[in-house]
């Protein structure tokens, strides 16, 4: 069984990534339950989807502690739910500060040194994925980067993955989207 956290702030891609995930699985022959929590995704808020597969998924939804990989478009949303995360499992992390609204009205402070306190109690891998797209030309392409990165620890190969990506974003964005992933997956 195959537990996959993908978190973020609204606007940032976090349910498309997860239906690629979730439909690359089932193209392998899994069992594939997703569960998405909106949350405050128009406002900018918390938005977190969980990716189950295996052999046979009965809940879609995933326990604390039994998380193999958490996909973070932001620093903060990594912290956040890091203790998701099983003691063996993989965080990938988008390298960029969002401040959600009680930094923004002063109510708290944006925490630092995030990234190098998750390191000391999980294995890390960031990426700045907003520099890498914007490189591309697009930077609404950051989640396909993040993505990029993240298929080398969640399995099946380069070429289902993009076969996956091609299928499900917009036609027009393919082109961009699979470099944005080549980009992610030949980094690290």
């Amino acid at each position: 069984m195959m537990n996959i956290m993908v978190v973020g702030v609204g606007g940032q891609g976090t349910l498309l990534t997860s239906r690629i995930i979730g439909k690359t699985a089932l193209m392998a022959g899994y069992d594939v339950k997703l569960s998405e929590v909106h949350g405050m995704a128009q406002r900018g808020g918390s938005v977190v989807t969980f990716v189950r597969f295996g052999e046979k998924v009965f809940e879609p939804t995933v326990e604390e502690g039994s998380v193999d990989v958490l996909i973070s478009f932001e620093r903060l949303e990594a912290q956040r739910y890091a203790h998701f995360m099983k003691p063996d499992g993989k965080i990938i992390v988008n390298d960029c500060r969002i401040d959600p609204m009680t930094v923004v009205i002063g109510a708290k402070t944006y925490p630092e040194g995030i990234i190098e306190e998750l390191s000391e109690s999980h294995e890390l891998h960031a990426i700045d994925g907003g520099k890498i797209a914007k490189e591309l030309g697009n930077s609404k392409v950051l989640n396909s980067v993040v993505l990029g990165l993240a298929a080398k620890y969640i399995g099946f190969s380069e070429e289902d993955w993009i076969k996956t990506l091609t299928a499900t974003v917009p036609p027009k964005t393919v082109d961009i989207n699979v470099s944005a992933f080549k980009a992610g997956f030949g980094s690290n």
